[in-house]
C-alpha cells in the first residue's frame, strides 16, 4: 500500500505552531511515501516566510511536491514584483516547486491554477492556463499506463462542497480533459476545508479532493491533512484533524458521481 499526506494552505506567517509540529510528528513516526502541498505554503509570499515553509518541508525527510498559491506570490501592492518578478523568492522551496512524483505504482502530475493577473477584479481565483494544461497532459501521457494518476492543483477546478470558492476558470474543460487523460484524481487546497467527490466526465470517473488547512485560517473544520492510501488503482481519503485521535473517510460513494 502506498500512503500520501496531502497538505495545503499552511500560510506561514499565520502558521498554526502546534498543528505544524503535530504534522511533522506524523511524518516522522508514519513515513508516508511523499508529502503533497496543494499551496498557499506562505502568507504575503515574504521571504522570510518562504525560508520558515522550506525549512519545515525539508525538515520532514520525505519526498515533497509544492504547488503554488495564490498567496505565494506577491500581493496587489508589490505590482512589479508580482507581474514581473514572482517567483523571486522561493529559493528555499524551488526544487520542489512543481516537481511531478513517480513512485511505486502512482504518479503526480502538477497542474498549475495561480495567475499573476486577470481580468477580473479577485485575482486570488483559479485559472487553468493553455500551457499549464498541455504540460500536465504531457506529463499524463509519459506516465507508465498501469499507474495511478494523480493531478495536483492549488484551486478546485470546478466549485465543491464548500463555503469557500476557487472559480477557477478554464477549470470544467480541463477537469474534462484530465478525465480523458486518465488522471482518477485532482487534489486542491484554497478552501481550506476537506472533501473527496466523485465526478462523472462522459462516463469516466474523476475525484475531487480537497484540503484542509494547518494555519489559523481555518473555515468550518479544524486544522487537518489529507491521507491517502493507495492499492492499485483504487484509494480512499481519511481526513487526519489536529486533536483527534482517529482519522475518517471521507471519500463519496462512487455511485453519487
Amino acid at each position: 500500500m502506498i500512503r500520501l499526506f496531502h497538505v495545503s494552505d499552511v500560510h506561514f506567517g499565520a502558521e498554526d505552531p502546534a498543528a505544524l509540529a503535530w504534522f511533522a510528528e506524523r511524518v516522522a513516526a508514519e513515513k508516508p511515501h511523499a508529502v503533497i502541498m496543494t499551496g498557499d505554503l506562505t502568507m504575503r509570499a515574504t521571504k522570510r516566510e518562504f525560508q520558515a515553509g522550506g525549512a519545515w518541508l525539508q525538515s520532514l525527510g520525505v519526498p515533497v511536491t509544492v504547488e503554488v498559491g495564490n498567496h505565494d506570490i506577491p500581493y496587489y501592492w508589490d505590482p512589479f514584483r508580482r507581474l514581473f518578478a514572482p517567483y523571486q523568492r522561493y529559493a528555499a522551496i524551488e526544487r520542489m516547486i512543481e516537481k511531478p512524483l513517480d513512485l511505486p505504482g502512482v504518479t503526480v502530475v502538477p497542474l498549475k491554477t495561480t495567475a499573476r493577473a486577470q481580468w477580473r477584479w479577485n485575482w486570488s481565483k483559479g485559472r487553468v492556463s493553455r500551457s499549464s494544461l498541455r504540460r500536465a497532459l504531457a506529463l499524463i501521457e509519459q506516465a507508465p499506463k498501469d499507474h495511478l494518476i494523480l493531478v495536483a492543483a492549488h484551486h478546485p477546478l470546478i466549485e465543491g462542497p464548500t463555503k469557500g470558492t476557487a472559480k477557477t476558470r478554464n477549470g470544467d474543460e480541463a477537469l474534462t480533459q484530465l478525465a480523458a487523460a486518465g488522471a482518477r484524481a485532482v487534489l486542491s487546497g484554497h478552501v481550506h476545508d476537506p472533501f473527496d467527490v466523485p465526478i462523472d466526465r462522459d462516463g469516466r470517473i474523476i475525484r475531487m479532493i480537497g484540503a484542509g488547512t494547518l494555519s489559523k485560517r481555518t473555515r468550518k473544520t479544524p486544522p487537518a491533512f489529507n491521507e491517502l492510501r493507495v492499492e492499485g488503482l483504487g484509494f480512499e481519503t481519511l481526513v487526519r484533524s489536529f486533536g483527534e485521535t482517529a482519522p475518517h473517510v471521507i471519500t463519496e460513494d462512487m455511485r453519487a458521481g
